[in-house]
């Protein structure tokens, strides 16, 4: 559905609508004397031109996007009731927006860090936005504590420089992150393009059926383009060469008809399994092993058109993990359940409270009827009719059945607990499968990729105990760490 573009021939003319007799210069008091205020089409366009940005996002600042269909391939009405998931065959229109996470707007594409992979599909139950990354896990598990890792990947109060010392010390002593740093500083860590990486729910969600069976799903997009990335030294040349690679990337191979596209996968689990599964299931640092809950093929998405205007719609554009339709909802994940606040805060404060207004981001296949007015960006839809519910006079009425089932299992007495431990949770096996599922290349360069971060860390204890976190995934990956960075620190 592409946007009409405003009618561009005829004269100038200001915002208010009056035609413009010269623009190129501004009015004096005579030739060569002091502007004056009375120019109003001056003031006008340096006002304007003053306020044409707004806050860049805290983290995924650095993107890029493109508009898509998926169509769906598999029979999933055995678990989840969801309109758009219903026939084999349906297509739904898409919007996913890539992104780094730690670099700000003007940083460049080829870095070591994860990727964003956030996707709005325009359902006819409303926008259902699925906010993940390129990777399967999370550095942490719990988001009381997202404020404070971002703080050590952002710039240091002090020296404005993102600092190793920050970033190793939190990492240390918060080793739950062991696995995805093992994720980050191998090969995938630095993706080739937006197109080269598989995208990843991440997250525990719920899906229900028609009959209220519940079931725990998590998300795979698998590239059909196949897995391609850079090493630490072509990363670097591109970043200097050309700082908006994956952007460009994207966009050309759109313009010229190649069009991306990604098989989409699903894991699922019965509701009643969760209890007795050997990982927390609904543990972002974790995933579920594919022997115990194989991967299904659900459907393809495919990206197919480019933004006309990157502000108006990479820019303004606003995703939530709480934007969901019925037959979907929640997990107890403690880091989802806290970003289906901070996301949808997030945008109120940095695009506006009626950000759901703008084009890319209200419902394409239903229409949104709140009773949420005024405020920035309101654009007067609602009219005259009345703002409250219920009301006699044909206003919206609820539907009186949820969108997701109740949560059950929850008896104890209120307090900051710390999530269940199963049979096998502990900090560190997850990230040494990974390490020996690794070929010895792949090995290689990922002892060389951190011990080059690791070595540029101030304070003996803080390089010793990352390595000790590794050393306790795997004894060769230590071993190999040590010496290393023992090497590379004289």
């Amino acid at each position: 559905m592409t946007q009409e573009a405003h009618v561009t021939q005829g004269p100038l003319t200001t915002e208010a609508g009056a035609p413009v007799a010269d623009n190129q210069n501004s009015e004096t008091a005579g030739v060569g004397g002091p502007v004056l205020v009375q120019d109003q089409l001056l003031l006008e366009k340096l006002a304007h031109f003053n306020r044409e940005r707004i806050p860049e996002r805290v983290v995924h600042a650095r993107g890029a996007a493109a508009y898509g269909t998926f169509t769906l391939t598999r029979d999933v009405s055995r678990w989840t009731r969801a309109k758009f998931l219903s026939e084999v065959g349906k297509q739904t229109e898409t919007f996913l927006r890539f992104s780094t996470v730690a670099g700000n707007l003007g940083s460049a594409d080829a870095v070591r860090d994860p990727r964003g992979f956030a996707l709005k599909f325009y359902t006819e139950e409303g926008n259902y936005d699925l906010v993940g990354n390129n990777t399967p896990v999370f550095f942490i598990k719990d988001a009381i504590k997202f404020p404070d890792f971002i703080h050590t990947q952002k710039r240091d109060p002090y020296t404005g420089s993102q600092e190793a010392d920050n970033v190793w010390d939190f990492w240390g002593l918060s080793p739950e992150s062991t696995h995805q740093v093992t994720w980050l500083f191998g090969d995938r860590g630095i993706p080739a393009s937006y197109r080269h990486l598989n995208g990843y729910g991440s997250h525990t969600y719920q899906w229900n059926n028609e009959a209220g069976e519940v079931f725990w799903v998590k998300y795979h997009f698998k590239t059909d383009q196949g897995i391609k990335n850079l090493t630490t030294e072509e990363a670097v040349r591109l970043s200097g060469v050309d700082p908006d690679s994956h952007q460009r990337d994207l966009r050309e191979a759109i313009e010229r008809g190649d069009f991306p596209s990604w098989t989409v996968q699903i894991q699922v689990m019965p509701a009643d399994e969760a209890a007795d599964y050997r990982f927390n299931p609904f543990d972002l640092t974790k995933v579920w092993p594919h022997e115990d809950y194989p991967p299904i093929e659900i459907g393809r998405l495919e990206l197919n058109r480019n933004p006309e205007n990157v502000f108006a719609e990479v820019e303004q554009s606003i995703f939530s993990p709480a934007h969901f339709v019925p037959g979907i909802g929640p997990s107890p994940d403690k880091m989802l359940q806290g970003r289906l606040f901070a996301y949808g805060d997030a945008h109120r404060y940095r695009v506006g409270v009626n950000a759901d207004h703008l084009p890319v981001n209200r419902p394409r296949a239903t229409e949104a009827r709140t009773h949420s007015r005024d405020g920035s960006l309101y654009d007067g839809r609602h009219g005259g009719a009345k703002n409250y519910e219920p009301n006699s006079f044909g206003g919206p009425f609820q539907t009186d059945r949820p969108l997701w089932q109740p949560t059950a299992g929850f008896t104890a007495g209120t307090g900051s607990h710390e999530a269940p431990v199963h049979s096998e949770d502990t900090d560190f096996v997850q990230a040494g499968d990974l390490y020996r599922l690794m070929s010895e290349d792949e090995r290689g360069r990922l002892i060389e990729n951190l011990a080059g971060f690791i070595s540029k860390v101030s304070r003996d204890e803080i390089a010793e105990r990352a390595i000790a976190n590794f050393r306790q995934a795997d004894g060769d990956f230590g071993k190999r760490l040590e010496a290393a960075v023992q090497a590379l620190r004289g």
